[in-house]
């Protein structure tokens, strides 16, 4: 059964806080008899009005109006039907905004138009309704019906626009990055963490009509994005600002003016935006008797496995508690790391614990306490006392929140089980958090309980490009360090966590802009590409933007190939191949074995990172270099912040900007220039000079390349490249081409220009005119058997001539190169076969190899590349044989891992019983848990598989699923849906001629809760 002391806890504290949530700070609402609607009242006629300075009142009989103008694009607009305004949030959410604007009004007769120099709201007599427009008289919004209320809510009611799109709502797991159009959005505490859920709600929406909405209240509320769109909050009084965008970016602008009114993002520090790890380590019962400074000998993993962490948490988990705070501290110190500590029990010590070494505080579920508003204090006030006990930046996670904690802290989506499903649904949710303001939201890695080796590093590899992510343990079968899970999955998980740390210059300054625009650094495509008619859909739904210049497209099932990854207009280049791709296009098929991420960069990038394999930002020195990673197309630029990384002096401008602008042709031939700018502003521990390192991705060797007018040498080898002081290399290897260049020691007092003469845009000279390859899914081959591998080879624009392929295989395997091919004609496709023998030893499964075609198009030497999945398998059987004595090429499971010849149990391995059905027991077969699918190979070897199925009876009767057999992509056999009070059904299937088959059990009600399957005396009749 999935259950845990801390679900327990967690959900008797959800009943409690959803009936003070419901009846919080600001509700009047009471007890309705279920036989007795409430009776719904809107806003009558205009009886009254009155004006002082930006303030506005309107009188409708009983009910007042009063409309405040904030700013000259945001406008409040409150309502009382009693005649009498309150505000539950006081100052508690919105800040000062300084003066009001100039404002002007007038009476047209059947309407009042109140007026800023950007905006005017119009409020109709009779009845009092109101619209609002831009100042050139383009619409926002406009009410079909007054504001209406009964007891238990309060309604605002609007025409909704022919292609008008809606986002934000807080967090809203599995959804946002998408339109919310049709659809309707609750905005509460749920204690809901799953797919569905909406932890971290904000009482904010935007729509793509150019305004947004923020209901200031802690009262839960309801947006149907329905026509009409109804929006309501669970209290008797209605408040409301208003947010008028401009300009193709109006989306974030009324961000930017959101988060004005309700505060900034704040700023990380540095070792915030590194993964943190989280346990309890004193007492944990998971895990026998630890004491907090076994925390260490885990932080020594990350250092013994070269892996960067920034942060642990070592009491998480009820009733954990600490000891040797100051020493815990001071050893995480010296392994580079910084102390967290879960707050469980309140806040009341944080300031000993912060002069103890404390750095990171995580708050409770119990935080959100009576209402919306203790979540939010619990924020603050966590932050604030970080803050107040030491020169450091305040830094809290909280899984429940409300508007206004983008200033405090991270938002995260509370405690999940890891699975393919747990990636599927966590894509979306970050990405459409940012519509909201919400500029650090993430997920743990592969949750805490449930998930495995392959669903770890999936989903690891993706929450790469989100700005802060933490692993936590202690709940699941096994620890989840990204070190735990041997080869290949250690060094796939190192070089996912590399890359973060190599892009944290790149993350950070989008930190620091987030203070000013208010928008993250995840973020959907309908934020940069809202004109785009595929953004808002579900073509976009399962990717992502990380800033401008990524494209994150993760990898959500069990499989070595992603289909609709959906690329908006412009030039799209492949991280890893270097590939070009025309937007917009859907790109199916896209090869990604396990160690790669379907990611592309946008052409005109330009992206600062950290050279180097570094495992902290504090292995680098001040004079260590800058590298830009620069895909030239047309002019760009991008402006790189930098400060002392971990206190607060960059509040008092104690921090340094510097430019980087690139002018380039838009596609084709002709010069790159780099111009890198001086470094303004100080910071404590800022170089007075620093070497630089520049990748430019041009696809075509530049004539010279120039540092200020002087020639650079041109270099030969990358031994040479590494060995010189200062220089250029072209690399035609590497990413469809691309040019190196190093600088010595240049003051960051004064900016310099590179020019790379007679070179091209991203994507080369001739665009298209490499070749690519493509490699057929689905090849297989047996360890240590002669085979081959078919990779075809496409040409581009230009014959490809002179065409050699090889493959890279791992250590052990034999690779003879096919035969040379003399010409493949523009545009044509000619397969290859190359021989392979893998390694006699090889591990069956999915073996990661690179495709290589070296060749001459368009009168240049090119080299395309291309990664690719390859089946190893086990032999085949040749006899009858158990299912739990095969290799299990997969073997997904609901709850802790499947079992052989045992029943499910709990979330351990091994933890199982005899597999017992109906009271039979079987000394063979496999225990498993909905959602379960196991994968064997018999290589068409066998006729028949027989099993009797059914529910375990270690669930005591209940349960709900339904098994089937699945043999080369087809459905053989599905069973009725089956509880525990079902009989025992026997199973026989012909497999005859099958390679693959797959052994599945699928929930069927939608509870997953007891839902332990068993295949029992499994068995494989084979010749």
């Amino acid at each position: 059964m999935q259950s845990s002391s801390r679900m327990k806890v967690a959900l008797a504290g959800a009943v409690l806080g959803l009936l003070a949530a419901f009846a919080g700070p600001g509700s009047t609402a009471s007890a309705t008899p279920t036989d007795t609607p409430p009776t719904d009242t809107t806003v009558g006629d205009i009886t009254g009005f009155a004006a002082d300075g930006a303030v506005y009142r309107l009188t409708a009989g009983h009910t007042q109006a009063r409309v405040s103008f904030v700013t000259a694009d945001t406008f409040r607009i409150e309502l009382a039907p009693d005649g009498t305004f309150t505000d539950p949030t006081g100052t508690d959410i919105t800040l000062p905004q300084g003066p009001p604007p100039a404002t002007r009004w007038r009476d047209l007769g059947d309407r009042y138009e109140l007026a800023t120099s950007r905006v005017t709201l119009r409020a109709t007599k009779s009845p009092l309704r109101f619209s609002a427009v831009r100042a050139d008289g383009t619409p926002l919004w406009t009410e079909t019906q007054g504001l209406t209320w009964n007891q238990d809510r309060t309604v605002q009611t609007l025409a909704r626009g022919a292609d008008e799109q809606f986002y934000g709502a807080g967090m809203q797991n599995g959804r946002g990055n998408t339109s919310h159009r049709d659809k309707t959005v609750e905005v509460g505490v749920d204690y809901n963490w799953n797919d569905g859920g909406h932890p971290n709600s904000v009482p904010f929406y935007l729509s793509s009509a150019g305004y947004g909405v923020y209901r200031n209240t802690y009262a839960p509320n309801t947006y149907a994005f329905t026509e009409p769109v109804t929006t309501s909050a669970k209290e008797q009084r209605f408040d409301a600002y208003y947010f008028a965008g401009s300009g193709r970016d109006a989306l974030k602008d009324v961000i930017g003016q959101y988060t004005k009114l309700t505060g900034k993002p704040f700023l990380p520090p540095v070792y915030g935006l590194e993964i943190g790890d989280a346990d309890c380590y004193l007492h944990n019962a998971n895990r026998g008797e630890r004491r907090t400074l076994d925390a260490l000998k885990v932080a020594d993993g990350y250092v013994e496995n070269d892996m960067p962490n920034g942060w642990m948490l070592v009491n998480d988990g009820y009733g954990c508690g600490y000891e040797n705070l100051a020493e815990a501290s001071a050893g995480l110190g010296e392994r580079n790391m910084k102390l967290g500590l879960w707050t469980e029990d309140g806040i009341d010590r944080l300031g000993e614990q912060v002069k103890a070494g404390q750095r990171v505080a995580k708050l409770d579920v119990a935080w959100v306490g009576e209402g919306y508003k203790f979540a939010l204090d619990g924020c603050k006030d966590a932050h604030a006392g970080i803050e107040a006990n030491s020169d450091a930046r305040g830094f809290t996670w909280a899984p429940e929140s409300w508007s206004g904690a983008q200033r405090c802290g991270v938002q995260w989506s509370g405690d999940q089980s890891g699975s393919w499903e747990y990636i599927r649904w966590q894509i979306p949710t970050y990405a459409g958090a940012s519509m909201s303001g919400l500029a650090y939201t993430t997920g743990d890695v592969d949750g805490i309980f449930g998930g495995s080796a392959k669903t770890y590093t999936r989903d690891l590899q993706w929450k790469t490009f989100l700005p802060v992510t933490m692993t936590m343990d202690g709940w699941a079968a096994n620890d989840k360090q990204p070190f735990r899970y041997g080869e290949p999955y250690t060094g796939i998980n190192r070089a996912s966590l590399k890359l973060h740390e190599s892009l944290l210059p790149y993350i950070y300054s989008h930190a620091h802009r987030a203070t000013k625009t208010g928008v993250g650094l995840a973020r959907p495509l309908a934020l940069e590409y809202p004109d785009d008619p595929k953004a808002a859909t579900e073509a976009a739904k399962y990717e992502f933007l990380s800033g401008e210049d990524f494209l994150v497209a993760p990898v959500y099932q069990d499989a070595v190939e992603r289909d609709g990854i959906y690329l908006p207009e412009g030039t799209w280049i492949d991280y890893w191949s270097g590939r070009t791709y025309r937007g917009p296009v859907t790109v199916d098929d896209y090869s990604a074995p396990l160690d790669t991420l379907p990611l592309f960069v946008r052409a005109g990038a330009v992206v600062p990172m950290w050279p180097g394999s570094i495992r902290s930002y504090q292995d680098r020195a001040p004079g260590d270099p800058i590298a830009w990673d620069v895909y030239p197309k047309g002019s760009s630029s991008f402006e790189l912040y930098e400060d002392d990384g971990v206190t607060r002096q960059h509040r008092t401008g104690k921090y340094a900007t510097q430019r980087a602008e690139v002018r380039a042709p838009q596609a084709g031939p002709g010069d790159v220039t780099v111009r890198i700018g001086a470094s303004t502003g100080t910071y404590t521990g800022k170089p007075a000079a620093r070497p630089y390192a520049f990748t430019v991705h041009t696809g075509d060797a530049p004539g010279t390349v120039r540092l200020d007018g002087r020639k650079l040498p041109a270099l030969t080898s990358r031994a040479a490249f590494d060995a010189a002081a200062e220089g250029w290399w072209y690399d035609r290897d590497e990413r469809g081409g691309v040019v190196r260049i190093k600088t010595a020691d240049r003051s960051t007092a004064r900016g310099f220009e590179l020019r790379l003469t007679d070179t091209s845009a991203v994507g080369g000279a001739v665009p298209g005119a490499s070749a690519v390859l493509a490699v057929p899914a689905g090849q297989e081959l047996g360890a240590g058997t002669p085979g081959t591998v078919a990779v075809d080879v496409t040409a581009g624009t230009r014959d490809a001539t002179d065409v050699r392929v090889s493959l890279d295989a791992p250590a052990g395997w034999q690779v003879t190169p096919a035969a040379p091919i003399s010409r493949v004609p523009a545009g044509t496709t000619r397969r290859v076969e190359v021989a392979v023998t893998p390694a006699a030893d090889a591990k069956p499964g999915e073996a990661t190899l690179t495709a290589t075609v070296r060749h001459r198009a368009a009168g240049t030497d090119r080299t395309a590349v291309q990664r690719f999945a390859l089946g190893v398998m086990p032999p085949a059987p040749t006899g009858d044989a158990w299912a739990g004595d095969l290799v299990w090429l997969r073997s997904t499971n609901g709850w802790g891992p499947p079992e052989r010849d045992r029943s499910n149990g709990e979330s351990g391995a091994a933890d199982g019983r005899a597999l017992t059905l109906a009271g039979k027991t079987y000394e063979k077969g496999i225990g498993a848990h909905a959602d379960s699918d196991i994968e064997v190979y018999l290589g068409g070897r066998c006729t028949t598989f027989t099993a009797d199925v059914g529910i375990d009876d270690e669930i005591n009767g209940y349960g709900d699923v339904a098994f089937s057999v699945e043999a080369d992509g087809r459905v053989l056999w599905t069973s009725p849906r089956l509880t525990g009070a079902s009989a025992t059904l026997p199973v026989n299937v012909d497999v005859t001629g099958a390679r693959h088959v797959r052994l599945r059990i699928t929930d069927t009600n939608g509870s997953k809760s007891g839902d332990h399957g068993d295949w029992a005396a499994a068995r494989f009749g084979c010749a």
